[in-house]
C-alpha cells in the first residue's frame, strides 16, 4: 500500500488525493484545445460535430432521442439542427413511428463532411496521446471508456458539455 492510500478506503491514481481532478482537468483542457481546432470550420463547431456524429453513428429514432443522447436542451438542439440543415449536412424527415416527431438524418454531403472531420479529430487525439506508448494509449482509451460508462450509468442525466463549461 502506498503512503497516499494508507488508512484510506479505495485507491487513487494520484500521489495526493484530489490530484486526479487536476490531472483530468489538464487532459481535458489539452483535448478541448485540439478538438476545437480540428472542428473549427465545422458548422456549429464542436456541438455540430457531436450532433452529426450521433446522427450517423447512433441513428437516434427522433430529434428528442438525439437531444437526450447528447444531453442538449431541445431549444438549443433546434438551433443547432437549423444550422446543420442550412449547411446541408443533415435534414429533418418525419419520424416513421410518429409523424408529429422528426428524425434527423445525414445527407450524403454530411456523411462526407463527417468523414473529413473525423480524420481531423483522430489526428488531434493522436497528437494529445503522442507522449504515451501505443499500448498505454490504447489502455487509457479502454479505461477512460469504462470509467465514463460507469459514471453515465450512475448519473444518466449528467452533461459532459456542462462539465466542460464549468471546468
Amino acid at each position: 500500500m502506498t503512503e497516499s492510500t494508507q488508512g484510506r478506503p479505495g485507491t487513487t491514481t494520484a500521489a495526493v488525493p484530489g490530484d486526479l481532478g487536476w490531472h483530468l482537468g489538464m487532459v481535458l483542457r489539452g483535448y478541448q484545445t485540439r478538438f476545437e481546432a480540428a472542428v473549427a470550420e465545422m458548422p456549429a463547431g464542436i456541438r455540430g460535430f457531436q450532433v452529426l456524429s450521433a446522427v450517423v453513428h447512433k441513428d437516434p429514432p427522433n430529434q428528442q432521442a438525439l437531444g437526450a443522447h447528447l444531453a442538449i436542451d431541445r431549444t438549443v438542439l433546434t438551433y443547432l439542427i437549423d444550422t446543420l440543415v442550412a449547411a446541408a449536412v443533415v435534414e429533418r424527415i418525419p419520424d416513421p413511428a410518429d409523424r408529429r416527431a422528426r428524425k434527423i438524418i445525414a445527407t450524403e454531403s454530411g456523411r462526407h463532411t463527417l468523414a473529413v472531420y473525423e480524420d481531423r479529430v483522430a489526428a488531434a487525439e493522436a497528437d494529445l496521446l503522442a507522449g504515451l506508448e501505443d499500448d498505454d494509449a490504447r489502455s487509457l482509451g479502454v479505461l477512460i471508456g469504462r470509467l465514463a460508462k460507469n459514471v453515465h450509468r450512475t448519473q444518466p442525466g449528467a452533461s459532459p458539455c456542462e462539465a466542460m463549461d464549468n471546468l
